[in-house]
């Protein structure tokens, strides 16, 4: 018998992989048993990111507070970073094993078990349960489109789907466990669809889930959706969304920039920002509320003066209630690494802080206008009264009752702001959904 750790870094993805491997590693036919303390693992499992440099740095700072706390422990390093720098990983003190990502379904057998590159398809994954008040479901992996700037594709390879009926069967055990919001995760959900047979998109996939779902789950449980594109925002997702009663009002946008010609050279020419204002004007309708983050990259090469201005004023329009804002970093064997017009770092620092600075007031904004809604939803993340409203703001009940648990959803009434998280408190239990 052993004992293992796993420490995950970067995305829903990685936080989905790492609990399959260990339901695996923790489950029968394996001798290991999953610990929270790494002090005591035999074995730690590091899921790593490299989408940007300060993701590398910080697997590198991590691997070696690992080994630090725990020199007995063998490190096993997977994730996209093993993909691209398996010798310098392999270097760091007290890692065993560099598992690529075309490998990383083999760890499912163990963590010394042989590896064998994974056959084209859908990597063998799956969730029964999570460690997490929320669960992540995976629907796909990788991406075939190669935006000038992105390691994603090198490190995870084409885009490849899941099944539906797989998806739909995790979604099916997920709820009759106990969890409450199920988060729909993919790399690109944009290329969702395209290798399977019907060639179904992403809407239609969740068209599907509201269909299997809302029946029993409809007001009690939620759909949360991770991250689409702009050129995503058509008219079938508009009547989706307006007609489901499983999705939470919120949307997060991988826009990157506000400037066509800044998205051109990130080779994002195939959306104009302007479809997600128009969009969002038109869903508005649907959900007079609604929560909007977006993924943004400043400093791109060449990204002049006025082009990040354009940004600005595109943001100052969006309707964001946060945002996850980059300076652009180079990655090794990508286009943009070989463009002219690389910016100053202090020219990349200064527009990500003035960027920061609006999405912060945004946010400050709208988090006061939650405060005059009647309700929220609010879905428990501890036993503290910590938790996430519908529109993915952070709350904190004012007393937890003795019936609410970690994962359920509980409705609240807002009454007053600490910094930005909403202070609630719980409806009676006569009064819940």
């Amino acid at each position: 018998m052993i004992t293992f750790y796993t420490a995950t870094l970067g995305c829903k993805i990685n936080q989905y992989e790492t609990r399959s491997i260990a339901e695996a590693w923790a489950g029968p036919g394996v001798d290991a048993v999953e610990t929270e303390d790494a002090l005591s693992a035999d074995v730690i499992l590091v899921n790593s990111c490299a989408v940007t440099a300060n993701a590398v740095s910080d697997l590198r700072q991590t691997v070696r507070r690992l080994h630090r706390d725990n020199p007995g422990a063998r490190i096993v390093v997977t994730g996209c970073a093993a993909q691209v720098l398996p010798e310098e990983l392999a270097d760091l003190p007290g890692v065993v094993r560099v598992v690529k990502q075309e490998e990383k379904g083999g760890l499912l057998a163990g963590p010394d078990a042989p590896l064998e590159p994974v056959k084209p398809g859908f990597a063998p994954f799956s969730i029964s349960g999570y460690s997490r008040a929320r669960a992540v479901v995976k629907v796909q992996d990788g991406c075939s489109h190669r935006c000038t700037y992105c390691i994603v594709p090198i490190t995870r390879g084409p885009s490849v789907s899941r099944p539906v009926d797989e998806i739909v069967a995790e979604a099916r055990r997920l709820f009759s466990t106990g969890f409450r919001e199920l988060i729909l995760s993919g790399v690109n959900l944009r290329h969702f669809g395209r290798d399977l047979d019907g060639k179904p998109d992403f809407w239609d996939l969740v068209a599907r889930l509201e269909n299997e779902f809302s029946p029993e789950y409809g007001g009690r449980a939620r759909l949360r959706i991770s991250s689409v594109e702009p050129g995503q925002l058509t008219d079938k997702a508009l009547d989706v969304l307006s007609a489901s009663r499983m999705v939470a009002p919120q949307l997060h946008i991988s826009l990157q920039s506000g400037d066509r010609a800044v998205l051109r050279r990130m080779g994002r020419g195939h959306y104009d920002p302007a479809q997600a204002l128009d969009f969002l004007k038109k869903l508005s309708e649907a959900w007079p509320v609604l929560g909007l983050g977006a993924d943004l990259l400043v400093g791109f090469p060449g990204e002049t003066d006025q082009e990040f201005e354009n940004t600005m004023q595109f943001c100052r329009e969006l309707p964001l209630t946060y945002g996850h804002v980059f300076p652009y970093s180079i990655r090794p064997g990508t286009a943009a690494a070989r463009m002219d017009g690389q910016l100053e770092k202090a020219v990349k620092k200064e527009r990500a802080a003035r960027l920061r600075a609006l999405v912060r007031e945004k946010k400050k904004r709208f988090i006061k206008r939650l405060l005059d809604l009647p309700h929220l939803d609010v879905l428990m993340q501890d036993n503290e009264g910590q938790g996430v409203s519908e529109f993915y703001a952070a709350c904190r009940l004012t007393e937890v009752p003795d019936w609410a648990r970690p994962r359920d959803l509980v409705r609240v009434r807002p009454v007053g702001l600490d910094r930005t998280v909403i202070l609630c408190e719980p409806l009676s239990r006569e009064e819940q959904p």
